[in-house]
């Protein structure tokens, strides 16, 4: 499953350089997730509210080239592998000339949030995204 997400680079977010900082990029890939999962009908705030949690375990980035203030940047994110008790996605960023700036890969655990002990992925995301790759 693929999924693009359009952004744009704001002042705040940048540094004395004009580029995007480094420690934006985790946010840049948490709006991926969390508008790829709006499009299979859920959010995180059902998942929580069903006692579930999501915490990152695992986050890696390159950086290739840098991003700049006020361009309108593509986050293309992909689910590889069906989830069990961990979910996997990998990331691209690309700037308004489609040039590649930077890869990413997060690996999140579905967590009880009473016992704080891994679960499962929940059934109904499970067949979910069954569905939208059928």
């Amino acid at each position: 499953m693929i999924k693009e997400i359009n952004l744009r680079i704001r002042y705040g977010e940048t540094d004395q350089m004009g580029y995007a900082y480094y420690g934006n990029y985790p946010q840049y890939l948490e709006v991926a997730r969390v508008e790829w999962l709006r499009s299979l009908g859920f959010s995180y705030k059902k998942m929580e509210a069903d006692g579930i949690m999501l915490p990152v375990i695992s986050l890696n980035i390159q950086y290739l080239k840098p991003l700049t203030y006020d361009e309108n940047i593509t986050v293309k994110i992909y689910l590889k592998k069906t989830p069990t008790v961990r979910i996997e996605f990998d990331y691209e960023i690309f700037n308004e000339q489609k040039v590649l700036c930077s890869k990413a890969n997060t690996q999140l655990v579905f967590v009880n949030m009473h016992n704080g002990k891994p679960v499962s992925a929940p059934d109904y995301l499970i067949e979910r995204i069954k569905n939208e790759t059928a």
